[in-house]
């Protein structure tokens, strides 16, 4: 494959072109651009856990060509001029960033925000985030008001009045260690109501961080039933389980909790099934002081752009090449209105470079995030990244 100028210019067995870069390596595999449509880069307002240069060199290392950025900054992007600011950094980085606008008010929950708006300057998609619209009400006029240009809302399912002070995932590994638990009924109560509201509305949503096995069974009959839904799974609820918080490490406390084993099996099989549509990073960087700490008041969330392919490869080999591009590139791109990329001449070169049997050792000293809260330190998982190909310019991991 040659590339000149930001396009493909040939595609051959073997090709006698003079270029600038030759980039050889056993098992290469290309694919188009990968996309995360859910990862918190901090910018601006909490620069001290992420920056969008540090954000966007992470997702980079990770195979990432497009990231949606979350809302939830200081201030909120709730206006066309927070997603203009981000818009305009946007332009000097190494990947694409996509502001998620927010659905209310700096994300009080009580009155709409300008989503028209920002839809205009830039806005890919709607979601309040880390704080799920808990009013029915709201959520219903927001479904309404994004079908005038076909918009859609992302919602992490949590009905926030069900196990309000749960620490972990409520069961028999919470009993044993002492800490009061969150039911999985607080996601299945809102994945349910929300699905109502979307066949009321006949409005598109996509539900990010699925856990639960009936929640995978009410989005399944939803799609059945000819609803615009879609959902994704994040990489560490398919490989890390409850029972690997008995070392109450910090580090494994995220938003939404990990779940029981018996869960998680039905994650991965969900994943396989292709009732799940996307794989979704959650990336949340927290600083040093928010993790190390009592596990009680540390601050849910990992650091996980740069290790969700291996980890996707490592819990699920048998996953097709195939259906892993359709995971983390194609279906976003078709469901967010990205643009579909062709691996064929005369395409835009945006790519992910990767090795499916290679290796992949992430540690605090090689992360290009700025924050180093990974439980992936020091694991050797399968599946390495090679780099992405954003035009003329190749970033390698």
């Amino acid at each position: 494959m040659l590339v000149d100028k930001g396009r493909i210019v040939a595609i051959a067995p073997t090709l006698d072109h003079p270029a600038d870069t030759v980039l050889e390596h056993r098992g290469l595999h290309v694919s188009p651009g990968w996309v995360d449509i859910f990862s918190h880069f901090c910018d601006p307002g909490f620069e001290h856990k992420e920056t969008l240069e540090t954000g966007a060199a992470a997702a980079a290392a990770g195979g990432y060509t497009d990231v949606f950025v979350l809302p939830n900054t200081r201030p909120v992007v709730d206006s066309k001029s927070q997603v203009e600011y981000i818009r305009r950094i946007a332009t000097s980085l190494p990947v694409d960033v996509h502001p998620i606008g927010a659905i209310t008010r700096g994300l009080e929950g009580k009155d709409l925000a300008e989503m028209y708006d920002m839809r205009h300057s830039g806005a890919v998609a709607f979601s309040d985030g880390t704080s799920p619209v808990q009013s029915a009400g709201l959520l219903l006029k927001g479904l309404q008001y994004v079908k005038a240009f076909d918009g859609i809302i992302i919602q992490v399912p949590d009905d926030k009045t069900v196990g309000a002070n749960g620490l972990m995932n409520e069961g028999i590994i919470s009993t044993r260690l002492g800490l009061p638990g969150k039911p999985m009924m607080a996601e299945e109560l809102m994945v349910d109501r929300d699905i109502k509201l979307l066949r009321y509305t006949e409005s598109r949503i996509h539900f990010t961080g699925i856990t639960s096995p009936r929640s995978l069974d009410y989005i399944r009959r939803a799609k059945d039933a000819g609803l615009a839904v879609t959902c994704s799974v994040t990489p560490y609820h398919l490989f890390f389980t409850d029972a690997d918080l008995t070392g109450y490490d910090t580090n494994l406390k995220v938003f939404p909790p990990l779940r029981d084993e018996a869960s998680v099996k039905s994650l991965r099989q969900a994943v396989l099934d292709g009732v799940v549509d996307c794989i979704a990073a959650h990336h949340f960087p927290h600083e040093f002081d928010s993790k190390v700490i009592e596990f009680e008041y540390a601050r849910p969330g990992m650091t996980s752009l740069e290790t969700t392919y291996a980890a996707l490869r490592t819990q699920l080999p048998e996953l097709s090449a195939e259906r892993t591009v359709d995971l983390l590139s194609r279906n976003a791109r078709e469901l967010f209105g990205l643009e579909q990329i062709s691996i064929a001449e005369g395409q835009p070169a945006t790519l992910s470079l990767f090795d499916p049997e290679g290796e992949t050792r992430l540690s605090a000293d090689t992360t290009h995030s700025k924050s180093k809260n990974s439980p992936f330190f020091g694991r050797v998982l399968k599946g390495r990244v090679i780099g992405i190909l954003k035009g003329d310019q190749f970033i390698a991991n």
